[in-house]
């Protein structure tokens, strides 16, 4: 893409999720996802009614008087994005573009998690690790990231869930939140997915298009398979074919909510021709319960 229309780009993206971020997630950000803890920040003379629990018996003992460990909530987090750039993505037939949608919601996540003085990274990855941002503060990198999102070019077009978060266990040492976003056109993340979430706060946002789901009967129709490049022919008039493939569909469905539910891990499914918005929120809010 030219300089001058990546720039434009940017532009148009920042200003829509940097208004979302800021008007919308804002609150419900901050409360869904808390910090790693409590942090020490000081040492104080003991008063009335403190916890002696908190007691720092060897400042007491060289002043020869009560003092506590003073701690506060540690709020910081390093917020990680796990963005699926497989060539299933490129795909689009009742809204926008599959990538387009996940390119908004990354961009929101990203304000709303420096909004919250946060660090965020960025995972690329299709069957191979495409690209790695490590974890930094400040707008100049959040808008690094959208750069990103709109102008990259993945050298592969498979998907490889497992390794992508196998990735992310090698590289984040300390807990992170986690957002995996992808569509999820893989089977075999299940042992990955259960690991990686007893270590870090793992959300999935699963981005897909109505079409996927069920097809028209619009007569014979070429499809051809973005990540692997084969090509086939599909009767869609005949009844029999629409309904196998929307049995196939029901039932990796069913099959990515059994292994969301069995890894504890929080999941929305967001429609590329509807407002990712209000599946968003009501996540956060389900959170913050």
């Amino acid at each position: 893409m030219e300089t001058s229309a990546l720039i434009k780009k940017v532009r148009k993206i920042r200003i829509k999720t940097r208004r979302l971020s800021d008007q919308v997630f804002a609150g419900t950000y901050n409360t869904a996802f808390k910090g790693r803890g409590m942090a020490f920040t000081e040492v104080r003379e003991y008063q009335y009614g403190d916890d002696i629990r908190n007691i720092d018996w060897n400042v007491t003992a060289r002043f020869n008087h009560p003092y506590i460990k003073v701690f506060e909530e540690e709020r910081e987090m390093t917020v990680m994005l796990l963005i699926d750039v497989s060539g299933s993505n490129e795909f689009g037939a009742t809204g926008a573009i599959k990538e387009q949608v996940i390119t908004e919601i990354s961009s929101v996540l990203a304000f709303s998690a420096i909004h919250n003085n946060d660090k965020v990274g960025v995972i690329f990855f299709s069957d191979r690790i495409e690209k790695f941002i490590p974890p930094k503060k400040g707008t100049q990198h959040i808008l690094r990231i959208i750069r990103e999102l709109i102008d990259f070019t993945p050298k592969s077009k498979g998907t490889d869930i497992a390794m992508a978060l196998k990735y992310l266990r090698n590289v984040i040492k300390k807990k992170s939140v986690a957002f995996l976003i992808s569509d999820f056109h893989d089977r075999h993340f299940g042992d990955a997915l259960r690991i990686v979430s007893k270590k870090h706060d793992l959300v999935c946002l699963r981005v897909y298009d109505h079409r996927e789901k069920e097809l028209p009967a619009a007569g014979l129709m070429k499809f051809k398979d973005a990540e692997t490049g084969q090509t086939y022919w599909l009767d869609t008039s005949d009844k029999r074919v629409r309904e196998t493939i929307n049995r196939y569909n029901q039932a990796h469905e069913a099959f990515l909510n059994d292994l969301f539910r069995k890894a504890s891990v929080d999941q929305v499914s967001i429609s590329t021709d509807k407002d990712y918005v209000p599946p968003l929120i009501r996540l956060f809010r389900k959170r913050s319960k």
